[in-house]
């Protein structure tokens, strides 16, 4: 199975010396690759097996990583295996990767107890990074500016 790693984009950042904010008027996007608002459930678990398949829901992705709300505190670093559910033509399907923390927040939604979660892929096979983009794809182009619903089958 062929298999794309993504390099530790933080650690990059440091090795490089890049500064790990700006300040000014502008917000420059750092991003390699754009984002698109998806929202989807998932189901992930910590790799060292500490927990055992739990749920979520993603707030935003791209070909690096997501953002995904999550029920329970999980530590910077900690790596994840992660399944992102979607319906297609066929049924339900899945994406499957191994993802590491990033980044963490508490969330906006802090009635639900909810934590914001910045996941950086580390390994997604080619079927699955395939899947993606035509998932983000489809998404990009089912989005109404003026409020309609996606279809994505």
């Amino acid at each position: 199975m062929n298999s794309i790693t993504y390099p530790a984009a933080i650690e990059k950042e440091k090795k490089e010396g890049r500064p790990q904010s700006q300040k000014g008027v502008f917000a420059f996007e750092r991003r390699k690759h754009p984002r698109f608002s998806i929202q989807f459930p998932l189901d992930y678990s910590l790799i060292d097996g500490k927990i055992v398949s739990r749920g979520g829901m993603t707030a935003d992705a791209c070909e690096g990583g997501l953002l995904v709300y999550l029920r329970e505190g999980i530590e910077i670093g900690a790596l994840l295996k992660i399944e992102i559910f979607y319906v297609n033509a066929s049924g339900l399907d899945a994406i499957r990767a191994t993802a590491k923390v990033v980044w963490s927040n508490l969330a906006a939604r802090q009635s639900c107890e909810e934590y914001r979660y910045g996941l950086e892929f580390q390994s997604i096979d080619q079927r699955n990074l395939q899947n993606l983009r035509i998932l983000l794809k489809k998404s990009s182009e089912a989005h109404d500016p003026f409020g309609g619903e996606m279809n994505l089958g």
